[in-house]
């Protein structure tokens, strides 16, 4: 299940108050997040950052608390979502929430504010099936809305469509 919506939308703060509430429902849940950013997670100075730095690629770290596979992109491009997938153990997991990856085709819960001045996004992506909004938006809205400061009833769709589709 995805979250599809323009930069300063909300997502991760939605995802943050939803994951818990999935918890509770005894789901185990995984995220994948699209970041258009480089990042780094491991830091200069760190072992683990000079050995990726020196050309290893991949670099796994572990301790008795997690793991993280750290990979270079030989050739950069934009990621796909379903060669992320094919990485991302999920043996154990009841849903993957997406955060981003809105130009893909998969089911996506659009988050849109009026008040940032972007166009909606589900008249173009017939994988959006639903809206999450802090006001009802100008035009015709022709899938469910649900409102995004609520994400008690966020949850309920998406148990709704897990359970629907499982």
């Amino acid at each position: 299940m995805g979250f599809a919506a323009y930069s300063g939308t909300g997502k991760t703060t939605l995802l943050t108050k939803l994951i818990p509430l999935l918890k509770k429902e005894k789901l185990k849940v995984g995220v994948i997040k699209h970041s258009h950013h480089a990042f780094d997670i491991d830091h200069p100075g760190k072992d683990s950052y000079r050995i990726r730095r020196a050309g290893a690629s991949p670099v796994m770290l572990v301790s008795r608390f997690r793991r993280a596979i750290i990979s270079e992109f030989e050739s950069p491009s934009e990621p796909r979502l379903h060669q992320q997938l094919a990485y991302f153990d999920n043996e154990d997991l009841d849903i993957i929430l997406v955060e981003g990856f809105k130009k893909e085709k998969f089911p996506k819960i659009e988050l849109h504010r009026p008040c940032l001045d972007k166009p909606l996004l589900f008249p173009k992506d017939d994988s959006i099936i639903a809206i999450a909004c802090d006001q009802k938006p100008l035009g015709s809205v022709t899938i469910p809305m649900l409102d995004i400061n609520q994400p008690e009833q966020i949850c309920r769709f998406i148990l709704d469509q897990v359970i629907d589709h499982a």
